[in-house]
């Protein structure tokens, strides 16, 4: 496991992940930071930065002139390896896995060898220290980088993922990771375990503002970025890529909920 620890770091952080070729989302959360105040040296992505939308290579470029850390997603081991698929682990057959094909052709025919060689120097896990707590920044899980935990996920498969990455690091306070694409916040025993979300995709929520976290005073929020999602719609049309998760960046919806667990499904959130 490569792991690169940024020391200890000062002032509000900015937290995010999954820009997933969303040029016009990237270029928002950039803005946000700049308002906040808050420089590159204290932002940190989960990774993804290539997935479902239409610019790998503009976003890849401008992730790369912003120079925050950068943990590898799936999406960028896959890339690096010339894997044939996301990684993601979709089952075969399925609309998710049939849905994935479509945009990781056209990322594949996108990235350069050199972006490639980038994304596999990029380290699994990034660990520092800010105001009092050392913190740990994964893609999904330490144990499976595309492993999705939810919400309403199980204690014992986030403790998992706790004692695998404390194998590495020491004792933590704060887990941030991303993968999943929502944004939600747990505490499990003496760690808090947060997922930053996406800001590349709507969280399946029927809003088209994505998510990203500050991290402040020892304590991760919650925030919406609201972008040109119109702007990222055209370019996925432009691109071809109409198989769902254009329609999704103005509904707020997801094309397919089958990675879901049924409780987070639109149906079981109408009726409950």
């Amino acid at each position: 496991m490569q792991v690169r620890d940024l020391g200890e770091l000062d002032g509000p952080l900015l937290i995010f992940g999954g820009p997933y070729s969303n040029l016009q989302a990237t270029q928002a959360v950039m803005v946000e930071a700049e308002r906040r105040g808050i420089a590159p040296e204290r932002m940190i992505c989960t990774g993804d930065i290539v997935a479902y939308c239409a610019q790998p290579a503009e976003t890849v470029a401008a992730m790369r002139d912003l120079g925050c850390a950068v943990v590898a997603g799936n999406c960028e081991r896959q890339l690096a390896a010339r894997a044939g698929d996301c990684g993601c682990g979709f089952e075969a057959g399925t609309l998710c896995d049939r849905l994935s094909a479509g945009w990781y052709a056209q990322a594949e025919a996108a990235v350069s060898d050199e972006v490639r060689d980038w994304m596999a120097a990029l380290p699994d896990m990034i660990t520092f220290a800010h105001d009092g707590r050392r913190h740990a920044v994964i893609h999904g899980g330490a144990r499976d980088i595309s492993r999705f935990l939810w919400p309403m996920s199980h204690d014992d498969k986030f403790i998992e993922e706790i004692d695998c990455i404390q194998s590495v690091t020491g004792d933590i306070s704060c887990v941030l990771a991303g993968h999943c694409g929502l944004a939600f916040s747990r505490r499990i025993g003496p760690v808090d375990w947060v997922n930053v979300g996406a800001i590349g995709m709507p969280p399946n929520d029927g809003r088209s503002e994505t998510a990203f976290a500050i991290l402040e005073r020892g304590r991760a929020t919650l925030h919406r970025l609201p972008y040109a999602h119109e702007a990222a719609q055209a370019a996925m049309r432009a691109a071809g890529l109409t198989q769902g998760y254009d329609t999704a960046l103005g509904t707020g919806y997801w094309p397919s909920e089958e990675v879901l667990p049924p409780a987070l499904r639109r149906a079981a959130v109408a009726s409950g």
